[in-house]
């Protein structure tokens, strides 16, 4: 198991090096300018598209753009903005959160264009089904002598969009609030059955297909917004003398590195910009394939929701959890060597909701885990649903299905640093085919985005 840890790390250092960094950064830059910030200037108009101001139910589609961008979002806020966040201010400093925002502004121009493309070049798989996402975008806009890039980001999906870091966070939770106080025994039997438990709630939900997946993320998505929005601005208000002095430390961090355990301005700049992907997933290819389902004739619109996604999931929910972590003091108990490795990440952000709302910070932070891990969990059985589709066929989802909930039980007894590096390392490889599939047909993006608010009334 250390072999394969250790390969694991040296993988994902090897693959999240400046090239990607260039290409995930870069291209988001690229959207950004090349479409002159014009998505930005209608951002009331994302909203009423979401609020199904323009939904017509004879659209082509599975789902609405609020179910969409609801099932994109669980599949997006979760473990990251929770557990990531800690993990990225213990290896990058407090000024890893300000890298996380610059990546995430890139991330809303990166998720218009390739989720506008999502809907713009739809495709049938094999069953003649309408599906949406990277792997049909190369398919059917840049052409059969490309289908090996859309095979080599099926393939990278099944490494990427798994279940293991959702599971392995939610069974370290579970015991370090509940079992452990009660005196249950640690151990590999008790992450077992944990993991048991939810992978049966897992295949309860996802055997239901896209409609059952996004019926449930938009009942849960907002709750879990909400309660722990609600939880992190009491905690605010608790500590609000340290608010200012921890948005200092953010900016300050984040050029002179001084808080940073590496003490590098580039070190700590890699783990804004990984957190940022393993967060909102934006030039991954994920979210395309849930956006691609809703039902819509205007891939504009779908991208405009879209847009929404890192702006709630990044700079909203993930800058809370780095404030909670940086006014509390969490943060040093890391840095001082309080945790283990295979728990530090949860168990820092525990910390800081414990320490401001002791007795029942850690159990309102567990409800909200959760709901996070489990809607992501739900959110990336349809990614893998979707791609293993492409390759050989819908008739074969099932076997996916049985492959998925397995793949929980096993995140939920492996170690922490053996998932977050095999998640990186295939986030790493999906972002290659779905960056440069959407640079390439950036102009048709362009030529959609003109010709659609032509038609508006704005």
């Amino acid at each position: 198991m250390k072999i394969i840890e250790s390969f694991l790390s040296t993988a994902s250092n090897f693959i999240w090096g400046p090239p990607l960094l260039i290409l995930l950064l870069g291209g988001g830059v690229f959207f950004l300018f090349y479409s002159r910030f014009l998505p930005f200037r209608y951002l009331r108009h994302a909203i009423n598209v979401l609020r199904g101001k323009f939904d017509n139910p004879d659209d082509p589609g599975e789902i609405n753009h609020f179910q969409a961008l609801s099932g994109a979002l669980a599949a997006t806020i979760g473990m990251g903005n929770v557990s990531g966040v800690a993990l990225a201010i213990a290896a990058g400093g407090p000024g890893a959160l300000f890298w996380m925002w610059v990546s995430a502004l890139f991330g809303m121009a990166t998720k218009y264009f390739t989720c506008t493309l999502a809907v713009l070049y739809r495709g049938k798989d094999r069953d003649g089904q309408l599906q949406g996402g990277p792997m049909y975008v190369i398919r059917e806009g840049l052409g059969k002598n490309w289908i090996p890039l859309a095979g080599f980001f099926c393939i990278s999906a099944f490494i990427g969009a798994t279940p293991v870091f959702q599971a392995n966070q939610m069974v370290a939770v579970m015991k370090n609030v509940i079992l452990v106080p009660a005196g249950i025994t640690d151990g590999f039997s008790t992450d077992f059955i944990i993991g048991v438990v939810i992978a049966v709630l897992v295949g309860l939900v996802i055997i239901g297909g896209v409609k059952r997946i996004g019926n449930v993320a938009s009942k849960l998505v907002p709750a879990m917004v909400l309660i722990f929005v609600a939880s992190v601005l009491v905690i605010m208000g608790i500590n609000h003398e340290a608010i200012l002095p921890s948005f200092g430390l953010i900016f300050k961090d984040a050029f002179t590195a001084q808080a940073a355990l590496g003490g590098a301005v580039g070190a700590i700049i890699i783990e804004g910009a990984k957190r940022a992907a393993f967060s909102n997933e934006a030039g991954i290819g994920t979210a395309p394939m849930m956006h691609g389902a809703a039902k819509t004739n205007e891939p504009v619109r779908e991208g405009l929701v879209a847009m929404l996604g890192p702006s709630i999931d990044t700079i909203v929910v993930c800058t809370m959890t780095g404030l909670c972590i940086l006014m509390t003091g969490a943060w040093k108990a890391e840095i001082s060597g309080n945790f283990s490795s295979d728990t530090q990440g949860v168990l820092m952000t525990t910390l800081a909701f414990e320490e401001s709302l002791p007795g029942i910070g850690s159990y309102i932070l567990m409800v909200c885990v959760m709901i996070f891990a489990i809607t992501t969990i739900f959110g990336l059985a349809y990614y893998g649903q979707k791609c293993l589709s492409f390759m050989i066929g819908p008739k074969y989802i099932k076997y996916y299905n049985y492959y998925y909930i397995a793949l929980v039980i096993v995140g939920s007894v492996s170690s922490l640093s053996l998932v977050i590096n095999l998640i990186f390392v295939g986030y790493g490889l999906m972002a290659v085919p779905t960056v440069v599939s959407a640079i390439i047909l950036a102009p048709k993006v362009m030529e959609a985005t003109k010709s659609y608010f032509s038609r508006m009334s704005i």
